[in-house]
Order: structure tokens, then sequence, then C-alpha cells
């Protein structure tokens, strides 16, 4: 077991940075503007994709986006988070 401690800020904000550009890839593999995504998963405007792809001022994707963002693209969730 390892101690809490000993995870980092800048590895967490790593993985965030990561997981928003996993989210990007799969968004423009499937075509998908962020306006379109973000009307997918039930967002009027870009602002939580954008902003969360490139984890501007840390705003990050939680796991309701991600669970959400995988399903209207049809992936696995992992995929989005390796």
């Amino acid at each position: 077991m390892q101690d809490i401690e000993q995870l980092s800020d800048d590895y967490i904000e790593q993985l965030h940075i990561q997981i928003g550009k996993n989210v990007k890839k799969a968004r423009e593999e499937k075509g998908l503007t962020q306006l379109q995504l973000s009307q997918l998963i039930g967002h009027k405007s870009v602002t939580i994709i954008s902003r969360a792809e490139i984890c501007y001022r840390g705003q990050h994707f939680n796991i309701e986006h991600l669970c959400k963002i995988a399903f209207v693209l049809d992936i696995d969730m992992c995929q989005l988070l390796s």
C-alpha cells in the first residue's frame, strides 16, 4: 500500500491533460465538432468540451462527462482514461 502523500498534484494534472487529449482524439476520429459533442451530452455550449480538452484553468471532465462522451462516441470509457 502506498502513502497518499506520494501522489503529486502534478501527476493528477497530467492525467487530466491526457484524458482531455484522448477525448479530443476520439471526438475528431468520429468527425464531431466540440459543439456537436457538447450538445450530444446535453450541454448548450462548447465551454465544457473546449476547456476540459485543454485543461484550461484546471477544468476537467468528471466521470459523468466521460461516461456520456464514451456512450455517444460508441467507445469504451477506458479508451478515454488510458
